[in-house]
């Protein structure tokens, strides 16, 4: 499971930073006892009046503001900080701060291509993820469908990621701009991939194509060269995106929420999930279409009991909200990925995220062909395959972004881009709804025309 106490991966990074502040009067062993709470009010767009000093008083120390979410993020040794805080009227929820991470590929692979060519010669040999969405390119020659919109206004999809590399010939006319949400790294560049692949799923515009290869991405980074992002730090980005007026936010991310693990109460993460939906709502309310990966475990998301596996107690995809577009991966030829999760309401649509042919065995690791991987830009000017739910999801925020480029910006409500990407889609499985591709795998050319 990628869900985990934050102290867990904490600790010694807590402890070593705190031995190396010059001056500094706190112990090791004090910082390294310190634990990030997530507080939740019950106000949804405001915080209480006075509510520092009841943090202060139970021995918490405000890191993160999240004001319009009503929430606050809090270090504090005290280890009876949530008991204390608790009592508070105005609290809703308080735990344990979670750890999330970019959605680690099923598989990847850098790829080797020397010298420079002119065109789309790495899209017309390579990405048949993109041709497969686009219809080939018929969708680029409809209204909108480069992702230029009709009003001559730039449409923006946030990157909510590891960062992206900006200066990748097929990136860096279609940034818009970046900022960062990890602590001690102002830059937005990406040092991962993570990012810069799946930015390049939706605007590159060189060598390789996504699906809009006129849209303008921008990185909103909450990830560092290794390692997760807090809660905060993921909804405060989410938050700013939507402030900033963007028309999609695409978030490849990975994490689970155990409802009732043996190690700890249902509700110690109900703050966190909270939290989550509430940046996710603002953004829909702000005018945002939100869209999510579904996750790489092969597992069926439809019931928390199934996806706790031999755990006792219910697990729930995080970040999850039945109002953002959550995507499932599909294959070449079409099927669904083996390690793509499904479910029954968990889904809505699918999308090319690669895998590695029909020929693969999962148990056995034999027969992997990485031509049916998603290939797409990688920092340092480089191109590589991937496979996985997060290059499925960039290429349904693209698909958001050319329907909007089409009807204009601020046009149409998340709800409608939604209702279009899944009215739309390619029924492949069952006829109607399937608990593998949701509505469909998506189609840009039926999207807009």
């Amino acid at each position: 499971m990628a869900m985990k106490k934050k102290i867990t991966a904490g600790t010694f990074a807590l402890a070593l930073g705190a031995a190396s502040l010059l001056g500094s009067t706190v112990s090791a062993e004090e910082a390294a006892s310190k634990e990030d709470y997530i507080v939740v009010y019950k106000n949804q767009n405001s915080l209480p009046s006075g509510y520092e000093n009841v943090l202060a008083k139970a021995g918490g120390e405000v890191k993160t503001k999240l004001a319009k979410l009503g929430a606050v993020e809090v270090s504090s040794a005290n280890p009876n900080f949530m008991d204390e805080v608790e009592k508070s009227s105005a609290v809703l929820d308080v735990d344990i701060e979670k750890v999330i991470y970019p959605e680690t590929p099923a598989a990847a692979v850098e790829a080797s291509e020397e010298g420079i060519a002119d065109g789309a010669d790495l899209y017309n040999d390579y990405q048949w993820d993109i041709k497969q969405v686009t219809g080939n390119g018929a969708s680029w020659e409809l209204p909108g469908g480069t992702g230029k919109s009709v009003d001559g206004k730039d449409i923006v999809v946030a990157v909510v990621d590891t960062g992206i590399d900006y200066n990748h010939p097929d990136l860096k006319d279609n940034y818009a701009y970046g900022k960062s949400f990890v602590p001690g790294y102002p830059d937005a560049m990406d040092e991962n991939s993570h990012g810069t692949h799946v930015a390049g799923a939706i605007a590159a515009n060189g060598r390789t194509m996504g699906v809009g290869p006129d849209l303008k991405v921008a990185a909103y980074r909450v990830f560092g060269p290794t390692g997760g992002a807090s809660t905060a730090n993921i909804a405060e980005a989410l938050r700013t995106a939507a402030d900033d007026n963007v028309d999609v936010v695409n978030m490849s991310l990975g994490g689970y929420d155990w409802m009732q693990d043996p190690n700890q109460e249902t509700s110690d993460v109900a703050a966190d999930m909270r939290l989550f939906n509430r940046a996710i709502q603002y953004a829909i309310q702000q005018g945002v279409t939100v869209v999510g990966s579904a996750g790489n475990n092969g597992l069926d998301i439809s019931s928390p009991g199934k996806l706790s596996g031999d755990d006792a107690g219910a697990t729930h995809r995080s970040p999850s909200s039945q109002t953002l577009i959550r995507v499932s991966a599909g294959g070449a030829n079409k099927n669904l990925a083996f390690y793509s999760n499904y479910g029954v309401g968990k889904i809505d649509v699918m999308a090319p995220g690669g895998d590695l042919g029909p020929n693969y065995d999962p148990s056995t690791g034999t027969g992997r062909d990485n031509s049916y991987l998603a290939y797409s830009t990688i920092p340092g000017g480089k191109y590589g395959y991937k496979g996985g739910t997060s290059m499925a999801a960039p290429k349904v925020a693209g698909l958001a972004g050319v329907i909007i480029a089409q009807h204009g910006k601020d046009k149409l409500t998340p709800a409608q881009v939604k209702h279009i990407i899944q009215s739309s889609s390619e029924d492949i499985f069952k006829q109607g709804y399937d608990k593998q591709s949701g509505f469909g795998l998506i189609d840009a050319v039926d999207a807009l025309d």
